[in-house]
C-alpha cells in the first residue's frame, strides 16, 4: 500500500455509469462530491490528471435518447453536445475550491504520432506545473474509427503512462475486480491484490454493464496490464462513493490493487 500512500501524481478515471444515471442525464450530487474529494487531495500536495468518459451518454441524454447511439455521425454530435456540458459542470464545481481545469482531447493518431505524443506531454506538464487539473478525454466528435482507443480505460493508462504517473485510480458502478461477474454470480468474490494477469484472469472479466457505457472489465484489465508494464500502480474503485479515495490513501483496504510485483511479470494478453 506504499506505492498508493506514497503517490505524488494520480490520474483518476472516471466512467460513464459513474457521471450519469441510467437516463444519460448527469448525476449532478455525486460529481459534485468527486470534485470536492479531487480538490481536497490536490490541497494534500497531489498533481491530479482526470480522465473522463460520459460525452457521448450525456448528449444522448440531453437529447432524450434511452441508449446510446449505433451510428458514428449521431455518436459524434452527441459528443459535441455532452463534452460542453460536462466541462462546464466540470469548471463551476473545481473553480468553487479555487482550482483551475482545462480540457484536453485527444485522438489515437495524437498518441501513435511521437511528435504529437512529446507535444501532448509537454502540454500535461506545463497544466500540472501551472497548479492547472488536465481533464481529458478522447476527442469523439471527430474520431472516425469506432471508439478509437477503444475505451477510456485504455486511455486513462496510456495518459499514466505518458504522464508518468504513479497510480491510476479508475471509478467504475463495479467494488473492483471479482472472481466472477457478480452481477451474474451471488458467490462471486472481490480480489483486492492482482499482481499478476493471465488467460484465467481474463476469463473472468464480465461484459459491459450500462447501456450509455464504453466499456466493461475486459477493458480495465487491458489497462492494468499497461500500467503493470509500466510498473504504474491502479486501483479499482466504486465510483458510487467517492469518499472511497481518502480510505484509499488512508491505507485502507478498498477496491482491487493491481501491482506487479518484483518477482512477478505481468502475462500479456494478445
Amino acid at each position: 500500500m506504499s506505492a498508493i500512500c506514497d503517490s505524488t501524481r494520480i490520474v483518476v478515471k472516471v466512467g460513464t455509469s459513474t457521471l450519469t444515471y441510467p437516463t444519460g442525464h448527469l448525476n449532478i450530487r455525486r460529481i459534485e462530491r468527486l470534485v470536492t474529494v479531487l480538490s481536497d487531495l490536490k490541497n494534500a500536495g497531489k498533481e491530479v490528471i482526470l480522465v473522463t468518459s460520459g460525452a457521448i451518454g450525456v448528449g444522448a441524454g440531453k437529447l432524450m435518447m434511452h441508449q446510446k447511439p449505433s451510428d458514428m455521425p449521431t455518436k459524434q454530435a452527441c459528443a459535441a453536445l455532452g463534452q460542453s456540458e460536462l466541462m462546464y459542470i466540470y469548471d463551476k464545481y473545481f473553480s468553487e475550491y479555487n482550482h483551475n481545469a482545462a480540457q484536453v482531447l485527444l485522438t489515437r493518431d495524437i498518441i501513435e504520432d511521437s511528435v504529437r505524443k512529446e507535444n501532448v506531454t509537454n502540454t500535461i506538464e506545463r497544466l500540472l506545473s501551472l497548479s492547472v487539473i488536465p481533464i481529458i478525454n478522447e476527442n469523439d466528435t471527430v474520431s472516425t474509427e469506432e471508439i478509437e482507443f477503444g475505451d477510456n480505460d485504455t486511455l486513462s493508462a496510456i495518459v499514466a503512462s505518458i504522464a508518468s504517473a504513479d497510480l491510476l485510480i479508475i471509478l467504475s458502478d463495479i467494488d473492483g475486480f471479482y472472481t466472477s461477474d457478480p452481477r451474474k454470480n451471488k458467490d462471486a468474490t472481490l480480489i483486492p491484490l492482482v499482481t499478476h494477469l493471465d488467460a484465467d484472469t481474463f476469463a473472468a472479466a464480465g461484459t459491459k454493464g450500462t447501456e450509455f457505457g464504453t466499456g466493461g472489465m475486459t477493458t480495465k484489465l487491458h489497462a492494468a496490464q499497461i500500467c503493470m508494464e509500466q510498473n504504474i500502480a491502479m486501483v479499482l474503485l466504486n465510483g458510487s462513493r467517492p469518499d472511497q479515495l481518502y480510505d484509499l490513501f488512508d491505507g485502507k483496504s478498498v477496491g482491487t490493487l493491481f501491482q506487479k510485483t518484483e518477482q512477478e511479470e505481468c502475462i500479456c494478453q494478445n
